[in-house]
């Protein structure tokens, strides 16, 4: 009897020993999602630019590298705050009440992180969160995310360590340092010592840069010093035949950009080190162009050089922690179960049409740089140009967790695609919808539809159409609304419109907190 006692002892002891270790070898991938601020995908260096020629991004370039890059990834709302929302809900502004900056997200709807939770997984945010500062981040275990906007040097940042997602419950943490180093550090201190390992994690670092004002680290300061930056083509565009949004908008690198942009006066909360190394690096410069007394086309070329050398500064400096964060998943081991996903919340002008910010349905603020490395799935060096969009990641995320994706979200995961094999239903045509108007920039509100080639836009507070045919000017500095050659085109665009407007459930009125109802005219 003690021995039969002893042998199911022994045995029980076996059945604990194989659950701790299955619940250890979770094989669900851990996902790692990095996002920055304003990425023009003109400056990654695996996008093929001549920007990015001149200003290499190695550690970018290394997820494209190892796994697939995306040439045609849309936003469908090309601004800050609003597409943060969009990843986190799968659902479009007019669906998840986020339509402009300043808004206030209801973090109390369906997001991604709730439903991995759910299922298991650990979440975190770190960074930039720019949803609203009235609650924490809810659906994560763990958050330390920038106050607002947040600085680009010694940020207070507000921390939950609850997971609960309550704002009586948040520390407010000041920090003092570069804020791109501090993300980075924050993040590889939750991986080596603020999660469980037993179980699969999604983490979300999130990058202030290369947002406006484009301030670089102390260690950068000098990059790019001796080097001119190649201009884009459409730097003098005059607008001729264009829509009058286009001629009105209040973001032109010419007479937009004011003293702090330029570094002709210094940022108010520097330490006196920092202080002084910026002034031994911005005051010689600015020295030598009050001198120089530029005028006219001479002038906006110099503002051009200032922005875009600060631009990539920073833009090297989140290049470094993507470097410092690969680093540790291959030296830790977690690289081989562990999707890395890069993108940004739109892309940004860097001198086209005269111009930097975002915004527009044009294609430098349209599209985002999108690259995702998944080992043993993705195949590396891949490219893929299928009409994807960030309003798919919530449903990917969802997908590589083998969580079930809502049926009332409007994405659809990439992972088929990601396993090389497009759906054969996949979208052809795509639906784009700014609000923010009047506000910052004086874009005016637009609405449209694309395919790839070809773009039908509504600037709807003006009753004005656009067509562009970006095959026969893909610099996008013509009409061809009333070209009778484009008729065909134009009437189906049209009607892809209307459907696409009629499946996402888009109304006549736009969403209360935008400045008006819309009219929606017909050409």
């Amino acid at each position: 009897m003690i021995r039969f006692l002893g042998v199911i002892a022994a045995l029980m002891v076996v059945c604990l020993i194989s659950s701790a270790a299955a619940r250890a070898a979770d094989p669900r991938p851990n996902i790692i999602f990095i996002f920055s601020d304003d990425q023009a995908y003109q400056a990654i260096g695996a996008y093929g630019y001549p920007v990015g020629k001149i200003a290499p991004t190695p550690n970018f370039d290394r997820i494209a590298k190892d796994g697939m890059l995306f040439r045609e990834c849309y936003v469908t709302n090309s601004l800050c705050g609003p597409m943060r929302a969009v990843i986190q809900t799968g659902k479009y502004s007019h669906i998840n009440g986020f339509v402009r900056n300043g808004n206030k997200f209801n973090g109390d709807q369906q997001t991604f992180p709730k439903l991995l939770q759910a299922a298991g997984y650990q979440t975190a945010v770190i960074g930039k969160w720019h949803l609203g500062e009235h609650q924490a981040p809810q659906g994560y275990n763990y958050s330390e995310v920038l106050v607002g906007q947040g600085p680009y040097y010694n940020p207070p940042m507000l921390r939950d360590a609850t997971g609960t997602g309550d704002i009586k419950q948040v520390e407010k943490i000041k920090h003092e340092g570069y804020t791109t180093e501090i993300i980075g550090d924050l993040t590889l201190k939750w991986l080596k010592e603020g999660r469980d390992p037993n179980k699969p994690f999604m983490l979300m670092a999130q990058h202030k840069a290369p947002h406006r004002n484009w301030q670089p680290a102390p260690k950068y300061l000098h990059l790019f010093d001796d080097v001119t930056i190649p201009e884009p083509p459409t730097l003098f565009d005059d607008y001729a035949g264009r829509p009058d949004a286009v001629k009105n908008q209040d973001m032109m690198i010419k007479k937009t950009m004011n003293a702090a942009d330029l570094k002709l006066t210094a940022p108010g909360n520097l330490t006196p080190e920092q202080r002084a190394t910026w002034d031994a690096a911005y005051n010689p410069k600015n020295e030598a162009f009050k001198k120089a007394n530029l005028e006219g086309d001479d002038l906006i070329r110099w503002k051009y050089q200032r922005y875009m050398k600060d631009y990539l500064r920073c833009v090297r400096s989140v290049d470094d922690e993507i470097g410092r964060l690969l680093d540790y998943l291959d030296e830790s081991g977690l690289a081989k179960n562990t999707v890395v996903i890069y993108c940004s919340d739109q892309g940004f002008y860097l001198g086209e049409h005269g111009w930097f910010d975002k915004r527009w349905i044009y294609e430098e603020s349209l599209r985002t740089p999108l690259m995702v490395r998944w080992p043993g799935v993705v195949k590396p060096g891949s490219e893929n140009h299928d009409i994807v969009s960030s309003l798919d990641l919530a449903e990917t995320f969802l997908d590589i967790a083998g969580v079930k994706v809502p049926d009332d979200m409007q994405g659809k995961s990439l992972v088929p695609i990601l396993k090389g094999k497009t759906p054969e239903d996949w979208r052809k045509s795509f639906y784009y919808h700014y609000y923010e108007f009047p506000g910052a920039h004086s874009v005016h509100k637009h609405e449209g539809v694309v395919d790839g080639r070809y773009k039908l836009i509504h600037f709807y507070t003006d009753d004005q159409w656009e067509l562009i045919d970006l095959k026969e000017n893909p610099l996008e500095t013509k009409n061809f609304i009333d070209d009778p050659a484009h008729a065909d085109v134009k009437a189906r665009l049209m009607s892809e419109l209307d459907r696409l407007r009629d499946q996402l459930k888009v109304t006549d009125e736009d969403p209360e907190g935008t400045g008006g109802p819309k009219k929606n005219k017909k050409k």
